[in-house]
């Protein structure tokens, strides 16, 4: 029976078990987006993960989403992030960098420009600013002529990760970011070649994912989705078919890795693993749900047939989080509340277990 602590090959990876750290924004980069000596002792801390997928890093000024996320857009940004890369990997460990467009969840107090999206048509929320959260903004929709260039956006910045020192790319697919909005069918309300049919809506996360391909290599890019989800008011018809048509087209592509997000009903889930070929990554708690995922759902859902499972909050609390779940050792409570504040506490001061002497 598979474990959670067998190896597994991802691509030319040997990964030393099947625990992948899930990408969480931390929101504690420099001014122009750098990466910091403190973020390389975060991700330094968690190597044990068998892959640690990184926060959502920007592949362009008009992608970025929040306020202190980093980017991998400039020569500054890729020099930034290759302290932290080597501190991975001197301790053992293995990350993708996740390059997140954020589309119209973002603001002009943000990034000084008007945010794009498929259409105009605003997020449903409020949205962090340098200011504080304000009222999601009505994003310009993007002329056809000018999708190409943010779905090739993605590519670029694979190609400074690599450059980096990453081993590979995830993709941002999920949760109502950029590649969530063309999917979907209340946020892409476009009558061109990107927006109507699920062929359509589908069109603009295979040309980013086939252009990051192109530029760094099938084994070094995945994807994460979040099917049927509503993060930021986005909404999806004909859910089953509209992923199975777009895994289709992924394993044409031969990417490392799909990861979803257990946004969706089970049964749903258990069709996709049965329409995608290769590696699945499964994250079974709901981002920011009530309930962190255990080893117990971790079980389940490599019963069902992922390879790889990923955990989100746990790893914040718990950088010794591998050895926690195999010695069956107590999981620690994350505070909420140093999410997002900046500084090293509730970032850097989580110790690993402390056993009785």
């Amino acid at each position: 029976m598979t474990t959670l602590f067998d190896s597994y090959q991802l691509g030319y990876t040997t990964l030393p078990n099947r625990v992948v750290m899930a990408p969480m924004t931390r929101v504690r980069a420099a001014a122009g987006g750098l990466a910091t000596p403190s973020m390389a002792t975060y991700y330094a801390q968690r190597a044990t993960a068998g892959l640690i997928v990184t926060e959502g890093v920007q592949p362009s000024l008009v992608g970025q989403s929040n306020p202190g996320t980093p980017g991998l857009h400039t020569d500054e940004q890729v020099a930034s992030w290759r302290p932290v890369t080597a501190a991975v990997r001197a301790n053992g460990g293995r990350a993708f960098a996740q390059i997140m467009h954020g589309g119209r969840v973002s603001h002009r107090d943000t990034t000084g420009t008007q945010p794009v999206g498929p259409s105009a048509v605003p997020a449903v929320g409020d949205v962090f600013t340098p200011t504080g959260p304000q009222p999601a903004p009505t994003p310009r929709a993007l002329d056809t002529a000018e999708v190409p260039e943010h779905a090739a956006s993605y590519a670029h910045a694979a190609r400074r990760a690599v450059e980096a020192g990453f081993d590979g790319v995830e993709l941002h697919g999920a949760n109502g970011y950029l590649i969530s909005q063309f999917l979907s069918s209340n946020a892409n309300l476009r009558t061109d070649g990107y927006g109507g049919s699920v062929a359509n809506r589908i069109r603009f996360a295979v040309e980013a994912t086939s252009a990051t391909v192109e530029a760094v290599g099938g084994t070094r890019t995945g994807i994460r989705l979040s099917p049927g989800g509503t993060f930021w008011g986005v909404e999806e018809t004909d859910v089953l078919k509209l992923y199975t048509t777009l895994l289709t087209e992924l394993a044409r592509l031969e990417v490392a890795y799909v990861h979803l997000e257990a946004t969706t009903d089970e049964e749903v889930l258990v069709a996709l693993r049965h329409a995608w070929p290769g590696t699945l990554v499964v994250n079974p708690s709901l981002p920011m749900g009530p309930k962190q995922a255990g080893r117990a759902e971790a079980d389940h859902w490599l019963g069902l047939g992922a390879d790889l499972i990923s955990f989100g909050r746990a790893f914040i609390a718990n950088p010794d989080l591998v050895e926690r779940l195999r010695a069956g050792l107590p999981i620690a409570p994350v505070d909420e509340t140093t999410y997002y504040q900046g500084g090293d506490a509730g970032y850097l001061t989580y110790p690993a277990y402390q056993y009785a002497a």
